[in-house]
């Protein structure tokens, strides 16, 4: 495993884009190949963003961000994917892309997905998060067990899971007793959850980057498995939408943690360096 090149993708989608996120992925993942990457593994609904206003606003304010987020969302089965298979296979690597997946059946239904593509661009695996979470049950349907699965690539047997899910500790088992060598766990730009000027609230800057890192390095621990978390970045563009919206949350959103993005060893050891 020491010779395995992998990359996890701390970068911002074109906000609520899917054609201009997909084709700056595409970028991404040419650039990491260059590099001698073998395994890119982006973060949770890369494409066409993490619909973060859903933890800024009541649902009454967002009907125009839902049907955006709606518009913009990607079949597993679509020109987006394919897209990314093609340049998968050109290139030889395997990619992870976390998707707002979107319904052939429903014009409303959507699911919090993980695409798992192998270097011959083969879907290797289609996860769906199986609870979303908090705010996110506003966005998403529930998901099933049938993406639970551990995937044979050429650097490793590759297993995933989503955000919250990540602290399940069956979906966990689940990938474990499948003999995962390399651990995804792909996480949101940000999480709110409080608003930070609380009175006598202590907990009201959630600490993401220490939740995060201690469900990853607990997966990486008790799987004796590689992990990439890898997390969404808030970028100006992302930011100046979501402030021009509505001034109120400038506070909100600048005193809100930013998640973090870095490489755990089986030992629960960090490797290298922490991209926030």
């Amino acid at each position: 495993m020491s010779s395995v090149k992998v990359a996890t993708v701390h970068a911002a989608p074109v906000f609520l884009d899917r054609a201009a996120t997909t084709a700056k992925a595409i970028s991404i993942i040419r650039e990491a190949a260059k590099a001698g990457a073998q395994l890119i593994a982006f973060p949770e609904t890369y494409i066409p963003a993490f619909p973060v206003w859903a933890g800024l606003w009541a649902p009454i304010d967002n009907h125009d961000l839902f049907m955006l987020m709606i518009e913009q969302s990607v079949s597993a089965q679509g020109p987006e994917i394919a897209a990314l298979r093609r340049e998968a296979r050109a290139l030889g690597v395997t990619v992870s892309m976390g998707i707002s997946e979107s319904s052939s059946s429903s014009v409303g239904a959507m699911w919090n997905s993980n695409i798992l593509i192998g270097h011959d661009g083969a879907i290797l695996n289609h996860h769906r998060k199986l609870v979303p979470t908090f705010y996110e049950k506003l966005i998403w349907a529930a998901g099933d067990g049938a993406g639970l699965k551990v995937s044979a690539t050429p650097v490793g047997r590759v297993g995933n899971l989503i955000c919250g899910e990540n602290t399940n500790p069956l979906a966990r088992y689940a990938l474990m007793a499948q003999a995962e060598q390399i651990h995804i766990s792909s996480w949101p730009p940000m999480w709110p959850t409080r608003r930070p000027a609380a009175v006598g609230n202590a907990n009201a800057n959630f600490n993401n980057v220490a939740a995060n890192r201690i469900r990853a390095s607990a997966h990486s621990f008790e799987a004796k498995a590689f992990g990439i978390v890898t997390a969404g970045y808030t970028d100006k563009a992302m930011r100046d939408f979501l402030i021009a919206r509505d001034p109120s949350v400038a506070e909100v959103i600048d005193r809100t943690p930013r998640a973090a993005s870095f490489f755990i060893d089986p030992t629960a050891e960090a490797v290298g360096d922490m991209l926030q």
